[in-house]
């Protein structure tokens, strides 16, 4: 898949995983992995400025196997911000299907 592709839509999988339960950052990127192939590397970037933008934010949890770890959790403008961005998928994914079934 094209990175540019997956730097589009990568925001949009992270805040529909973080909907679901709170989550670190390395066991967010297994998770979106397993679908797309992404790397940690990526995802800690993205989580940065999606803090930044009010999208999430963070709690340190005390880990059973090292020291605490930094989850992050899905705020209300992070829930509405996934809400618009599947909207937007939809319409997207519609109008692409529209011009693959006319070829």
């Amino acid at each position: 898949m094209d990175t540019q592709y997956k730097k589009g839509i990568l925001p949009m999988c992270v805040l529909s995983v973080l909907k679901e339960e709170d989550s670190y950052g390395y066991k967010l990127s297994s998770i979106i992995s397993k679908e797309i192939d992404v790397s940690e590397g990526t995802i800690y970037p993205l989580l940065k400025r999606m803090k930044k933008e009010n999208l999430v934010s963070t709690y340190l949890k005390e880990s059973d196997s090292g020291p605490p770890r930094k989850y992050y959790q899905i705020t209300e403008n992070g829930l509405r911000r996934y809400y618009e961005l599947i909207e937007e998928w939809k319409e997207f994914n519609s109008k692409v299907f529209k011009l693959i079934e006319e070829d």
